[in-house]
């Protein structure tokens, strides 16, 4: 896959918003003639028999911050893992519909999801460095285990972590253990990780949720540095967050895509009347 924007690839227009009744379509209120990193089209998927997702279609805003929002259960995370494949490692996942990485469709059979996962970079909801490596071990894990080198691997040890905002405050001790690390400074190694693998695109799944205020907003301000370089999706539960970080914001809803919008119009008049009773707090 090459890294240029295919001339067919979806664009997001101003549209009319569906009636609420439209369940799926998407409200796209967004910059006339934006490009679309990512487009998800009529995408489902299944955990054995259970359907998770019900025919999402969606833009994921190039350089941007797109914050996926909805109760427990209703399909938030599904929906990122689907965008790098990780869906498809689980026992009896499947998923139907197309997702395009720059007009690719990246469940074509010629697409190495391997590949993929390295363009489109994951963070969990649980810090998660490998306890046995060292700081600099861990921000080259990725590189490691695809068996290949970077030119100057100090370089980029440096580059990755100065990019999560962690170099000034680790920079004398990367040798020791990722794990002595405070959970806040753990869930930056773990961004940098994924930075140090040069993605297109950064997926974020609640990467605050087990964090305390002051590391949260270190996390808040760091996502506000990197959509001016790569394109990100985060899942949130606190819609006070994704009101803070994020350019547009997604309504999921049992599986479906309620409304799809500016993040500021979305909260301020969500032209749903169920966007409006969960963001007022009516639900969920």
């Amino acid at each position: 896959m090459n890294h240029t924007i295919d001339k067919n690839s979806p664009r997001l227009e101003h549209v009319a918003p569906p009636p609420p009744t439209s369940a799926g379509s998407v409200p796209a209120r967004t910059d006339a003639g934006l490009t679309s990193k990512m487009w998800v089209e009529d995408l489902r998927a299944w955990f054995g028999a259970t359907e998770v997702l019900k025919g999402v279609t969606l833009p994921i805003a190039e350089h941007r911050a797109t914050a996926i929002i909805g109760p427990s259960g209703c399909g938030k995370s599904t929906l990122v893992r689907c965008l790098n494949r990780m869906h498809e490692v689980v026992r009896g996942a499947r998923v139907t519909g197309r997702v395009f990485l720059d007009g690719v469709d990246v469940y074509r059979p010629e697409v190495n999801p391997v590949r993929l996962r390295q363009r489109v970079g994951m963070v969990f909801q649980k810090p998660n460095p490998f306890p046995a490596m060292s700081i600099r071990q861990n921000v080259l894990a990725g590189l490691r285990l695809q068996k290949s080198r970077a030119d100057d691997e100090d370089a980029l040890v440096e580059s990755s972590l100065r990019q999560a905002a962690l170099w000034d405050e680790v920079k004398d001790v990367l040798d020791r253990s990722g794990s002595h690390l405070s959970g806040g400074q753990q869930q930056r190694l773990c961004i940098a990780r994924a930075l140090a693998m040069k993605p297109d695109v950064l997926l974020m799944d609640e990467p605050c949720s087990a964090l305390d205020p002051i590391a949260t907003a270190k996390i808040e301000d760091l996502i506000h540095e990197l959509r001016t370089r790569y394109t990100v999706a985060i899942v949130t539960h606190n819609m006070q967050q994704a009101s803070r970080v994020a350019d547009y914001t997604a309504f999921l809803y049992l599986g479906t895509l309620i409304e799809f919008g500016e993040t500021r119009q979305l909260f301020t008049k969500p032209a749903d009347p169920r966007t409006e009773a969960y963001i007022t707090g009516r639900f969920g």
